[in-house]
Formats: C-alpha cells, sequence, structure tokens
C-alpha cells in the first residue's frame, strides 16, 4: 500500500502488458514503440491489432529518428516480438 498526501491511501495496481494493449486498441491513444537495438529510432502511432504474443499492428505509422528528426510514412505495419534463444 502507498501513502499520499495527509495520510490518503493510494492503491497501486499492477496491470498486465496485454490488458493495456488492448486497452489502447479500444481507446485509440497514439502511442509510440521504440525499436530495442536503435536506441535513436521509434515507431508508431495507432494499434489496430495484436495477438497472444504481443505482435502489433499499427495503422498510419510512421519511422521517426530522434537525432535527425527525420520521418517516414510507413502507413500499416505489422510489428512482431523478437524470440531468442
Amino acid at each position: 500500500m502507498a501513502y499520499y498526501g495527509q495520510g490518503q491511501k493510494v492503491q497501486k495496481v499492477v496491470v498486465q502488458p496485454i490488458n493495456l494493449i488492448f486497452k489502447y486498441l479500444q481507446n485509440r491513444p497514439r502511442i509510440q514503440v521504440w525499436v530495442y537495438e536503435q536506441a535513436n529510432m521509434w515507431t508508431g502511432n495507432f494499434i489496430i491489432g495484436f495477438d497472444e504474443c504481443k505482435n502489433l499492428v499499427l495503422d498510419d505509422a510512421e519511422e521517426i529518428h530522434s537525432k535527425t528528426k527525420s520521418r517516414k510514412q510507413l502507413y500499416t505495419i505489422t510489428l512482431l516480438q523478437s524470440v531468442s534463444n
């Protein structure tokens, strides 16, 4: 239990990642997905689909390089979760 301010209790809730992705699918906020092996590049926009492996389908996506500020329109893309052995 965490405490906030003048003795008010604030309960912290752990949210499963799959539930958070589903919430983003329903509410359609703009999201950012940072590329793991390229720290200065990210992509994002709206989630229009996902699966149990957390592979994402993004609509109206664009690739953005944070250092150069360059943007590349990607339209609809699928981001696959990489699995290493």
